[in-house]
């Protein structure tokens, strides 16, 4: 049975943490082979649990710290249909490598939580195409009958809720939120945008949250950026509206190449962590209701070491 499925920490205003880049420390820092970035393969080996228990055991620590909650993502961003294909995987086999990931991290959060750290186990899923192209659009309906087999199994087990990463065009996210809807979980979207703020579809993104909002009936519990630097969208957080407030969560990269050129990068850019922390600290000024705070592509403990020093004294009002 889920612990927070009906009363998200998040929800009451109380700021929490998350990881960073999970597939990018993998690849580039521990030298890991990651097929198609798809960390959920990890589960398989003992040796892959061993690196994945140290990995989130480091962030989870930096929470107990500051004696905030955490956030603790499944390590499914690519344990859909389309992509566990390439890498062998039937429905079956798929299904049981998501429950798997499931009760690793439940079974982490015996070990590690506490009253003032409460950790979320948090069903990540993925966009069927790539993360950074839109590059295979499929309607509403579609992709709520795509992705309905992962949300299920997640509803299945004790995730509290669910979090759709690095949604590039605002159908997939509105067939997300359908299918999260119809399993009584609820579910955070969170879209990415390109260097002008824009989603790569050219959508913007109050156009894009509206959107979600008005076809699911404010299905999201609420919405986030990530993958993409905080200049590349910190103009089009000027506009003033109640969008603003419908975002709660911030997981940046470290770096500010634009997704093409992080693309052809064969060696990580990992940024400035103390200026990055830095400039969360000035998004919040105005995304006053953000309370996730993690990294994306480039960001290691180092990036959420310094977002905690510089956020983590702010409040947050409900």
């Amino acid at each position: 049975m889920s612990k927070y499925r009906h009363e998200l920490p998040q929800l009451s205003g109380n700021r929490l943490l998350t990881d960073g880049g999970l597939e990018t420390t993998l690849v580039f820092h521990d030298a890991m082979e990651l097929p198609y970035f798809a960390a959920f393969t990890l589960m398989e080996e003992e040796s892959g649990r061993d690196r994945l228990k140290r990995y989130f055991t480091r962030y989870i620590e930096v929470a107990r710290q500051h004696g905030v909650g955490f956030v603790l993502d499944t390590p499914t961003w690519r344990a859909n249909p389309d992509w566990a294909a390439k890498l062998g995987y039937d429905a079956d086999r798929l299904a049981d490598l998501n429950r798997r990931c499931v009760a690793f991290l439940v079974a982490l959060r015996w070990q590690l939580e506490s009253g003032r750290t409460p950790i979320v186990i948090n069903g990540v899923i993925g966009p069927r195409g790539d993360g950074y192209q839109p590059d295979r659009l499929m309607s509403a309906i579609e992709a709520e009958a795509y992705h309905a087999a992962q949300v299920k199994c997640f509803a299945g087990t004790e995730t509290d809720m669910i979090s759709a990463i690095t949604m590039n065009y605002a159908e997939e996210a509105i067939g997300i939120a359908r299918a999260a809807g119809k399993a009584g979980m609820p579910v955070a979207i969170s879209f990415t945008v390109e260097t002008d703020g824009r989603l790569p579809t050219g959508q913007t993104l109050r156009d894009a949250i509206a959107m979600v909002d008005r076809e699911t009936g404010n299905a999201p519990a609420y919405y986030m950026i990530n993958c993409a630097h905080p200049t590349h969208f910190q103009g089009v957080l000027a506009e003033t509206g109640d969008w603003l407030g419908r975002i709660r969560g911030l997981r940046a990269n470290a770096s500010s190449l634009s997704h093409a050129e992080l693309d052809a990068a064969t060696e990580l850019d990992d940024g400035n962590p103390q200026e990055l922390g830095s400039q969360y600290r000035n998004l919040l000024r105005i995304l006053d209701k953000a309370v996730v705070l993690g990294g994306c592509c480039g960001t290691d403990h180092r990036h959420i070491e310094q977002i905690a020093g510089h956020c983590l004294a702010e409040t947050v009002a409900a």
